[in-house]
């Protein structure tokens, strides 16, 4: 039995549809989808079921997918022998026989244990329909075992997909497999790349062969003079839908880092574009006091170079010093010696003083600043004898000067307050002050603390016979003796007295009080204060201080602490408070925290708390619209907004137009949202653009641009180089519809008058540009046996005429012949070229009763010489002998004649068939003479 099912399969969302046609009713539905075929009668091996399968169908089944054994193993009849399926080892791999492609692990279908590999050539694979074990499974089996075959019918076609898919069938359909960068239901769309711009001071031009920006589009970037391309010059649109390198930027050209400023100098540069880039400008000067070697300007080249080297700075020059008589000079030279900013300082020697300043410096002018000092002898101050004492002094030098020594000794009662003996040092000055003399003193009094003091003084404060009386102030009573005397040996009488203060009764601090007292005398006595204060967040109630009195009471009764009170709270328009009270209602340490509706930001802290001085820590915060960023209209477009709260607050919405020419750029219409900020950024108007242009090859090209690289308003001037001729018109302007105003032309080299190879010559041509064009040149050579005549070497010039006429070549000419020639003699020429030149050919014969001398053919040959000199004819002597020979030579040579010509004949076509052999410069389809007229003709 042969049977065919066709499924129309639509993802089983109808259903499936089994369609059962016997063979034997001679009636065929033919649906233009996957079809399977099955056979079980007969069963037959695995390689009679796929011949069965390739010659009634497409070829034995291959498995896609876990739908297709499902569908199958439901819908095909059970057969006891099972079905063989087109899958078989293949050195030692399982291959799908219809692909050739290996079996990959996740498409294994095989039943538990399988493939066992038992028994002998179990290369093939039948499948489990119905089975009630491991049903639609696989099993290896011997391929001779004879079982049903399952095959299929292809629904692919040649117009199925286009020519960048490959076509794979499914049940009841088929699906287009998409070559890489093609996408689409036929796989007829290239994948697209992002779009790319022009790198800034830099040109793209693009080559696209599916599209603008699409798969396998290469682009080419390049910079404008003074730039260089960082990044790849060139993208290529990948399968993926990404360039295969980012966009390359065009960075300006960077002269090398200057290594500094001129040495006390000052640079300053001028960058238009980046700094010690192209076009940047550096200006030089130096600080004052110095003079400039070297150019003030230097400028960046478009190759990197700077114009001129850095200059340099050198220091103005001061006269030079001398050290002064008795002294030494100490000078520092920052820059040269006696320069600008050099200092020199002056030093006397010991004994000796400076006279002038000792420190001098060379300005900025290249003058000291003052006059060199001098030195002279240093001098001390003048002694007079102390009061009740007597001076002695020495002066080795001058009275009072340098090394002068001096001593002091009192009279009997008054002690020496000083050193002894003192000298004049170098400095000039003593050595110690000058001494004194004073009376023998006791301790110094002082009043005691809150008490007076009342002396009387015979010779001295506090000295010998001095006495003493204390009294106290109000509020302190007298302790000691009151009345005290210095005695000879300088000692009081008895200890000074003392006052002491009046008790008050101790201080307990209130509740939630703090109490901080201060004891000028002793505790909670006369004079003693205390300063009374609350806990954080309490009001003293009462007098905050109490003082013990001279009479040994407080000044107050003690006072008391009560809670400090906050402002109360509301919540804010648009808000909603929520407070804790840890105490009393909006008291200290109450707490309170605001937050605002959506679309509302507070305006102010959010938790704010009562502090211990009754007032919040922050003002109570507000509610406001969120606001987004203020906007302007961008350049060269409007911008139209509406504000339901705010301006550029929430719910604000802006949308924007571009002027002619432009377009926009982002979104026409955006919102503030609820979190501040726009829904889209504020979109702009750029300039639209046109294609970037490229400078023709050997052409010259200056734009400009006021807005953007070849955009609307940009304009363009071509010209051609020397020896080219611009095709097209000479000005290209954007338009405000983003095409140019024509299109781009191009430089054609000038031409020159076509050349052709001079007869028995070889011409050889270079074009650089185009056929005998500009700087085309051509040489001419002579085939051998030629000679120039002319220039060998010309070249189409920039007005397209050539440097000189083309030259010729001339035959070598040989010696002529027959001027006259010798007697009998006559000659015949061939003179393919010229009378006597070369190829010439002669043949040469002589009178009867005169024998040929020398060779009877010459040739000319390339070097201009004959073949073999000329011949000549000697006359023959008749004798009776000699006339029967002729007589008898006549019937001869009648029969040697007839042998002759034949001979001649033969040895003329076996030269025909050799002559390319024998003369390799004749060109086919010369005369016979040309090739050989007499077999002595064998050129050199």
């Amino acid at each position: 039995m042969l049977v065919w099912v066709h499924c129309f399969y639509q993802k089983y969302l109808h259903g499936l549809i089994a369609l059962f046609v016997f063979i034997g009713s001679g009636v065929r539905i033919e649906v233009e989808a996957w079809t399977y075929n099955y056979s079980t009668t007969p069963n037959r091996n695995w390689n009679a079921a796929r011949q069965w399968c390739r010659q009634h169908f497409t070829d034995m089944v291959a498995i896609q997918n876990q739908e297709e054994i499902s569908y199958l193993n439901e819908y095909l009849p059970k057969n006891s022998k099972y079905y063989w399926i087109g899958i078989r080892k293949i050195n030692n791999k399982w291959t799908w026989v219809g692909t050739n492609k290996i079996l990959t692990a996740e498409a294994e279908n095989w039943a538990k244990g399988e493939p066992n590999n038992k028994g002998t050539s179990s290369d093939c694979v039948e499948m489990y329909i119905k089975r009630d074990l491991d049903t639609a499974k696989w099993n290896d089996q011997n391929c001779n075992s004879k079982k049903g075959a399952l095959c299929y019918t292809a629904s692919c076609a040649e117009d199925s997909c286009s020519v960048h898919a490959d076509c794979e069938e499914t049940i009841g359909n088929y699906t287009c497999k998409c070559h890489p960068g093609f996408q689409g239901p036929r796989c007829e769309e290239a994948v697209a790349c992002d779009m790319l711009e022009a790198p800034e001071w830099g040109q793209l031009q693009c080559a696209d062969m599916h599209g603008s920006f699409r798969f396998n589009s290469s682009c080419t970037f390049n910079c404008t003079q003074g730039f260089s391309l960082m990044g790849t010059w060139n993208l290529q649109c990948r399968a993926s839908g990404s360039w295969d390198s980012d966009p390359p930027s065009c960075q300006v050209v960077k002269c090398p880092q200057l290594a500094s400023v001129p040495a006390r100098g000052s640079m300053n540069c001028f960058n238009p574009i980046e700094p010690q880039s192209f076009n940047s400008t550096c200006e030089f000067s130096c600080e004052e006091g110095f003079n400039i070697i070297g150019s003030t300007s230097i400028q960046c080249d478009f190759r990197g170079l700077w114009t001129n080297g850095i200059p340099t700075c050198k220091a103005r020059q001061c006269d030079a010093l001398t050290a002064p008589l008795h002294g030494n000079l100490r000078c520092s030279h920052p820059h040269e010696d006696f320069s600008y900013n050099s200092s020199c300082s002056v030093s006397c020697e010991e004994g000796f003083l400076l006279n002038g300043t000792a420190s001098i410096q060379c300005t900025s002018l290249g003058v000291w600043t003052e006059s060199p000092p001098s030195c002279q002898a240093r001098q001390c101050d003048a002694l007079t004898a102390p009061l009740h004492g007597n001076l002695h002094c020495s002066h080795p030098h001058e009275d009072f000067s340098y090394n002068s020594s001096c001593s002091v000794s009192c009279e009997e009662g008054f002690l020496l307050n000083g050193t002894a003996s003192i000298q004049c040092t170098s400095l000039g000055v003593w050595t110690e002050s000058p001494p004194s003399c004073q009376a023998r003193r006791c301790d110094a009094l002082t009043a005691p603390l809150h008490g007076n003091l009342n002396c009387s003084h015979p010779h001295e404060d506090f000295s010998y016979n001095s006495s003493c009386s204390v009294s106290c102030e109000e509020g302190f009573l007298l302790n000691g003796t009151a009345s005290i005397q210095c005695t000879s040996l300088g000692v009081w009488t008895q200890p000074l007295p003392l006052c002491q203060a009046r008790q008050c009764l101790p201080l307990v601090a209130p509740e939630r009080s703090q109490m901080n007292c201060s004891h000028p005398h002793s505790l909670f006595s006369f004079g003693s204060r205390c300063e009374l204060g609350c806990e954080e967040g309490f009001v003293l109630q009462g007098a905050p201080t109490l003082q013990c009195t001279e009479s040994g009471l407080w000044s107050h009764t003690a006072p008391s602490c009560q809670a400090r009170q906050c402002e109360a709270l509301t919540a804010p328009l648009h808000g909603n408070l929520n407070c804790s009270h840890p105490h009393e209602d909006f008291s200290y340490n109450s707490s309170c925290s605001v937050s605002c509706e959506e679309g509302f930001l507070l305006n102010g802290t959010a938790s704010i708390q009562c502090t211990s001085l009754g007032v919040w820590t922050e003002s109570p915060p507000s509610c406001q619209a969120r606001r987004c960023d203020a906007l302007t209209a961008p350049l060269h477009g409007n911008l139209h907004c509406s504000h339901p709260h705010e301006d550029f607050s929430y719910n604000s919405s802006c949308s924007v137009s571009c002027e002619e020419g432009f377009l926009l750029n982002g979104t026409a219409s955006i919102q503030c949202t609820s979190l501040g900020v726009w829904t889209q950024p504020l979109p702009l108007c750029k300039a639209r653009q046109c294609l970037p242009l490229v400078a023709p090859e050997r052409s010259q090209m200056n734009c400009s641009h006021p807005h953007s690289l070849f955009s609307f308003g940009s304009r363009c001037e071509l010209g051609c180089e020397e020896g080219f001729v611009l095709q097209g018109a000479p000005t290209l302007q954007c338009t405000e519809s983003g095409l140019w105003s024509h299109t781009a032309p191009s430089c054609q080299a000038r031409r020159c008058d076509a050349l052709t190879a001079p007869q028995n010559a070889t011409l050889n041509c270079s074009h650089p540009h185009e056929d005998f064009s500009y700087n085309s040149s051509c040489s001419v050579s002579c085939e051998e046996g030629f000679l120039l005549n002319g220039t060998a070497s010309i070249q189409c010039t920039s007005l397209g005429v050539w440097t000189q006429p083309l030259p010729l070549c001339q035959a070598v000419q040989c010696e002529a012949l027959g001027d006259p020639l010798p007697p009998y003699l006559s000659m015949k020429c061939h003179n393919p070229v010229g009378n006597f030149s070369f190829k010439s050919q002669c043949l040469f014969h002589c009178e009867v009763g005169t024998a040929l001398n020398g060779t009877s053919g010459l040739y000319c040959k390339s070097s201009g010489l004959w073949s073999a000199p000329p011949p000549s004819c000697t006359e023959l002597g008749m004798t009776v002998g000699m006339g029967m020979l002729m007589s008898a030579g006549v019937g001869v040579a009648s029969a040697v004649s007839l042998l002759l010509l034949g001979g001649l004949g033969f040895f003329i076509a076996s030269q025909l068939s050799k002559r390319t052999k024998k003369y390799p410069l004749e060109p086919k389809g010369t005369s016979l003479w040309e090739e050989l007229e007499n077999p002595a003709f064998i050129p050199n």
